[in-house]
């Protein structure tokens, strides 16, 4: 069971970029490397260091609450392409950058990444000072944080270590603490009680907290998020055929017994910092198609919540969402999208763009070939796709490449995968990009080179089609009196030219 932030992470760091010039020697990704070249100490001082700043989603959702129609998106990615392409538009944009962590990806052992919630922040950071990116601006999060990556032991096995990971989150400098103890354990039935649910979840808040005091950090600047999403974050496994929203009684229901459970164990003075419950609003993509938002399916979950002081709705999977739906959601109290798979989407539409025009302009033995190495080593090693990509041989290549899934998102890390994206990168920017091979293959980027808004280098190009992602996210969060998705979808129509 994946948690939605799924692509991996590790830093190499040797950079001395800042701006938006283009320099490949950034931390570079890859699951095999641990630490990352970077010290696993004491956390850096930067990005809401203790008792120092006050939590920008505290602050947004107040402000939300007050009617300001604004909102966050959370970038569930730790590829650096795709950090970098949020910090570049979170700082035009003048916005906090939210981005999650997940609890198999990063844990106190290194998770499937090899870091530590220390190591992983610790190359956040280096991007962001790479990229000249506030450290300020900058808002960490754990995603799922619960016994998720323990659910083949027993709860007196589990939950020890759940509660050593929140710790671990929480004492590196992780304001935003998702708690999930949704998933039964070895022995027990799914679905769990919500009474069970919500006193596991207690138990890890007792850890935040606890953790909080024992690392100096003024707890008023950690803010939690509960409830979990239905089917499986990060996207479907299987073919989807019907979705319905979360029933407003089980939002009911998952509020009031998590905020008995947090009384019973004396955090009562903690549940004003819950800020955010994830509920499913009938969001979700497979792999070959998207379910839509549709608002009036949601008229009692909206209701739930206006009647709910100090609280908004986060939502899981909103890739693939039209501009009009994503402003939509934030209009109708989802004031927190998450977004991964369609990042990394959108960067192998991006490199892909860019492998075909250099098989165009370069002579076939001359050619890095990324397309074909990925291809090679998704095949050599296929345990990242082969159980969620069913069909024939030729489905199956469909789907590695094209799904909406993206399971291709964990092979970016691969050294020879990675050595093939700087290749091709480095050999475009020695021969250049010609503008009609642009425009066959990138045409919104060949309006901007055209424009002089992004210059004809291969690296900015790969970035600014990833922010073609986020724009849709900046223009839905952003303040509006109107609140009009009509509005958003406009603005955003005009900005993707």
């Amino acid at each position: 069971m994946p948690p939605s932030c799924a692509t991996t992470i590790t830093a190499n760091a040797r950079s001395d970029r800042s701006g938006s010039g283009s320099d490949r020697s950034l931390p570079t990704l890859r699951p095999d490397a641990s630490p990352l070249g970077v010290a696993s100490a004491a956390p850096p001082t930067a990005a809401h260091a203790p008792g120092e700043h006050v939590n920008p989603i505290t602050a947004l959702v107040a402000r939300h609450r007050a009617g300001s129609g604004e909102g966050i998106y959370s970038v569930c990615s730790a590829n650096p392409y795709v950090l970098r392409a949020s910090m570049r538009q979170a700082l035009e944009d003048g916005a906090p950058l939210l981005v999650e962590a997940t609890s198999n990806q990063v844990d106190q052992f290194g998770g499937y990444t090899g870091m530590t919630p220390t190591d992983f922040r610790a190359a956040v950071l280096e991007l962001a000072a790479a990229e000249g990116f506030p450290a300020d601006r900058l808002v960490l999060g754990g995603d799922h944080l619960g016994p998720n990556t323990w659910q083949d032991r027993p709860a007196d096995e589990a939950m020890p270590l759940a509660v050593d990971l929140v710790r671990a989150y929480v004492a590196a400098g992780y304001t935003k603490i998702h708690l999930d103890c949704s998933m039964p354990l070895q022995g027990e039935v799914a679905p769990l009680s919500d009474e069970v649910v919500a006193d596991r979840a207690a138990t890890l808040l007792a850890a935040a907290e606890s953790a909080a005091d024992d690392a100096g950090i003024d707890r008023s600047g950690i803010v939690y998020v509960i409830g979990t999403e239905v089917p499986t974050p990060g996207g479907a496994k299987e073919t989807l055929h019907d979705l319905e929203p979360t029933p407003a009684t089980a939002a009911i229901g998952t509020l009031d017994v998590h905020r008995a459970a947090f009384e019973r164990a004396g955090l009562a003075a903690a549940w004003p910092r819950v800020v955010a419950l994830v509920v499913q609003p009938a969001v979700e993509f497979d792999h070959l198609q998207v379910i839509d938002y549709v608002p009036e399916a949601t008229t009692a979950l909206q209701e739930v919540i206006e009647a709910t002081p100090g609280l908004v709705y986060e939502a899981h999977s909103t890739d693939y969402q039209t501009p009009a739906a994503l402003r939509a959601l934030v209009d109708d109290h989802w004031a927190i999208l998450k977004v991964g798979p369609g990042l990394t989407f959108g960067l192998r539409e991006a490199l892909y763009a860019l492998d075909a025009i250099e098989s165009e302009i370069v002579p076939a033995g001359e050619a890095t070939g990324l397309r074909a190495v990925v291809e090679r080593r998704m095949l050599a090693e296929p345990d990242r796709w082969e159980r969620y990509y069913e069909g024939d041989d030729l489905e199956q290549r469909i789907a590695r490449t094209y799904s909406y899934s993206d399971r291709m998102r964990y092979y970016w890390p691969d050294a020879e995968i990675t050595a093939a994206t700087e290749g091709l990168l480095a050999r475009l920017d020695e021969v250049g990009v010609p503008l009609p091979l642009l425009s066959q293959y990138l045409p919104i980027q060949y309006e901007r080179v055209r424009d002089g808004l992004l210059p004809n280098r291969a690296e900015d190009i790969v970035l600014d089609r990833v922010r073609d992602v986020l724009r849709p996210y900046a223009a839905a969060v952003a303040p509006t009196r109107a609140g009009s998705a009509d509005a958003v979808h406009a603005t955003t129509s005009k900005e993707s030219l």
